[in-house]
């Protein structure tokens, strides 16, 4: 089995369907995931939206927002699921685990950077309070053109 991971679930009901048919599409997410060892984070009704194409003759549809965490066996389940379901006339899933990631090594190399090119201009690694409160992050390159104006 694989490792947990965390993906987004995104589907579209038909604007056809009654909201019973909507929450019936949920729980039926909602019970596989269950049954198939994952948990179901988040889950938001984005409600009826214009497509940004037509499909299947339908020009808008209701939106549904899933955040699972689970393996990969869940997911081919949920797509083999989801396909069949008639009123679902588009479905995503998509894994954000490795997003996250990459935003987290990108924020410790530029901590990292911030804090050595403050040690080479004699300053502290990280800013003092002080400094923060006048808005001098310190870590300008000298290459960047300020915004600010004086009237």
């Amino acid at each position: 089995m694989s490792a947990p991971r965390r993906y987004e679930l995104v589907y579209i009901v038909s604007p056809d369907a009654p909201e019973e048919q909507v929450a019936a599409i949920h729980e039926q997410v909602d019970q596989t995931v269950q049954k198939m060892g994952g948990t179901l984070e988040k889950s938001e009704n984005w409600g009826r939206r214009k497509l940004a194409y037509e499909i299947q003759h339908h020009k808008d549809g209701v939106y549904v927002l899933e955040v699972i965490v689970g393996g990969g066996e869940l997911m081919k389940e949920l797509d083999r699921k989801l396909k069949v379901i008639d009123q679902v006339i588009r479905h995503l899933i998509v894994r954000v685990d490795d997003e996250q990631r990459v935003v987290d090594r990108t924020r410790t190399r530029r901590q990292d950077t911030q804090a050595r090119r403050r040690t080479a201009r004699g300053l502290p690694p990280v800013p003092t309070e002080g400094e923060r409160r006048r808005g001098d992050s310190g870590d300008d390159d000298g290459g960047e053109i300020g915004l600010e104006t004086e009237i």
